[in-house]
């Protein structure tokens, strides 16, 4: 192959589309490098080649039998039942946030500690959040590097509790007035977010992973109707049963907010301290029973060097190494498969792009939601209190959603797949921007204060709010818990099954990333968290994530079609580059 040197078509060294997709217009979506062109050629060649593979499953049943999930292992409930503990301490901890940051100390309406005001009390809100989803990425090499997931957890769980150990300490009535509750709020800002980042990346794929099936299969049931044993519909309830965790845990912001209001601060941050040792406990007691995969060692360096050869040639096939082969190019350690794995999770970070605008929105329900209750008619419940109607709906709804309505529809033919649910996802979440807005101007029409809530002489210092009924604001919460089920949990079930098996947690990251990035964009926009703006606030906001939303849709709708194929990856044979990261993470072996 000396001299000049040939660009491969996907014709030279790909199987070529069938009739069906030949046109352009119709065409996998997967086709470009942006989208991945080997992931496309794979997923064809996987289909065609396996159709009936999958325990003996023919085309025809996979086109008219109904789906289910399969039975979850017992090591998956001890991960979620870590989850919830973890989450039960950061929402015990964040619930009475705004009002210890917001509301100066012994203010005789809501409690308070350090009086920054809202504008200020939300941008270090959002700092908190930023900093929270930025750490997974150190989380995730060191687990996929390093580590493995069990482990790391386990060492930022204990970085985590020096955190919660110094916001306590810095809490009591004494260390307020002596003015250490700013210096101790920022440092335990600081080291939890570290903690939470490396905790967060991992357990989710931790607990995916604890389910070990790849394969489709055929099982009757004791009605007699066969259905399909499908590992993504498994997957697909396993992180709607995580997310269902994740809330019941978050429920812990009931108890603080009380105990915040009626004993104070260092109590509300008592609890979710020694709750979290429970947490440390069920991952310390479960280490026997957990599916844990060993660290790949360099596998985050070999993807970046191949996603730069595929980008500086415009086509990720250069990467290949049968392809490099044939064109007397330099030899590469990973495989074929290995590129198809890569070039799957860019289809994932492509999709995780419109996701910082959806994040954006979510962050209201931290700071603005919880101010705006604030300056409403609270009859002698916390204002914070109302931000637990949002875990409340997401238990009652994902039931509902896992149980009912997703297998209905999978029963009546209709495929509710993950664009589509994406979608949803950011249109309620519009919906809860446009409702805030409409509370806002009821707010802004009722006494005393009209669009100046509590900052009027008849609010007699401080003291009055507007008579409006916080109660009004329930359905936006609604619509943000139906937005989370569509859009949260199905990002977290998109970085898992589209990420190469040797980088779930990296991947995962990238997709908490994202929540960073919308953090990033909620301290650029604070200082317009301020009366009387915030009724356009909320409607540009509405306006905003709808248009996103549909942006999104008309990007990416093309990729629901290709679900399936890209799954089918993971049942694929695998090479032996993964055992040879790991074998290079132990010593035993040196990839170039």
């Amino acid at each position: 192959m000396a001299g000049r040197m040939v660009r491969p078509s996907a014709s030279q060294y790909l199987p070529l589309p069938s009739d069906d997709v030949a046109d352009d217009d119709s065409a996998s979506p997967l086709d470009t490098f942006s989208a991945s062109s080997s992931a496309s050629a794979s997923l064809r060649r996987i289909t065609s080649d396996n159709d009936d593979d999958d325990d003996g499953i023919s085309d025809h049943d996979l086109r008219t039998l109904r789906r289910v999930s399969d039975r979850l292992p017992a090591a998956a409930w001890l991960v979620a039942v870590v989850e919830l503990c973890e989450r039960f301490t950061y929402y015990g901890l964040t619930g009475p946030f705004m009002n210890y940051m917001q509301n100066p100390a012994h203010d005789s309406l809501r409690p308070g500690a350090i009086g920054l005001g809202q504008s200020r009390a939300s941008a270090l809100n959002y700092f908190f959040q930023f900093w929270c989803y930025v750490t997974p990425i150190v989380g995730a090499v060191v687990a996929d590097q390093y580590l493995g997931k069990f482990k790391t957890i386990s060492i930022f769980a204990g970085i985590y509790a020096v955190g919660l150990a110094i916001i306590f300490g810095t809490s009591f009535p004494a260390a307020i007035d002596a003015g250490a509750s700013l210096g101790g709020l920022v440092t335990a800002m600081i080291v939890i977010g570290l903690g939470t980042g490396g905790i967060k990346s991992n357990v989710s794929p931790l607990i995916a992973e604890q389910y070990t099936n790849t394969k489709k299969y055929i099982k009757e049931l004791k009605s007699g109707e066969r259905v399909i044993v499908d590992p993504a519909v498994t997957i697909q309830s396993l992180f709607m049963i995580f997310y269902l965790c994740i809330n019941v845990g978050s429920l812990s912001a009931i108890a603080t907010t009380e105990l915040e209001l009626n004993v104070g601060f260092w109590a509300a941050y008592l609890l979710p301290f020694l709750f979290f040792f429970v947490g440390i406990f069920c991952l310390i007691a479960g280490h026997k029973v957990y599916v844990k995969k060993p660290p790949t060692g360099s596998v985050i360096p070999h993807a970046f060097r191949l996603v730069v050869i595929g980008a500086v040639n415009r086509n990720l096939n250069y990467a290949r190494p049968s392809v490099r082969a044939e064109l007397g190019l330099s030899a590469v350690p990973w495989t074929n498969h290995f590129v198809d794995e890569v070039s799957r999770a860019l289809v994932a970070c492509r999709v995780f792009v419109f996701y910082p605008i959806y994040w954006l929105v979510y962050g209201q329900m931290l700071n603005n939601f919880i101010s705006q209750a604030g300056s409403m008619n609270t009859h002698g419940i916390p204002n914070d209190i109302m931000q637990n109607i949002d875990p409340i709906a997401i238990i009652i709804f994902i039931p509902i959603c896992d149980s009912f309505l997703y297998p209905y529809l999978r029963k009546v033919g209709i495929p509710f797949k993950p664009i589509t649910r994406i979608f949803f996802g950011f249109v309620f979440a519009a919906l809860a921007m446009a409702y805030a807005a409409i509370v806002q101007h009821m707010i802004y029409t009722s006494g005393p204060c009209y669009e100046y809530p509590l900052a009027c002489p008849a609010s007699e210092n401080g003291q009055i709010p507007n008579d409006i009924h916080v109660a009004v604001q329930t359905p936006a919460y609604f619509f943000i818990a139906l937005s989370e089920i569509f859009a949260s949990v199905t990002g977290l079930e998109y970085a898992y099954t589209k990420a190469p098996a040797s980088m779930k947690s990296f991947v995962m990251s990238l997709f908490l990333l994202t929540n960073a990035f919308g953090a990033a964009i909620g301290i650029a926009i604070s200082p317009t968290a301020k009366d009387p703006d915030m009724v356009w606030t909320y409607t540009s906001l509405a306006i905003i994530t709808l248009f996103f939303g549909g942006l999104f849709w008309i990007i990416f709708s093309k990729y629901n079609k290709d679900e399936d194929g890209l799954n089918e990856l993971d049942a694929a044979e695998s090479d032996d580059f993964t055992e040879r990261l790991q074998a290079d993470a132990r010593g035993t072996e040196n990839i170039a």
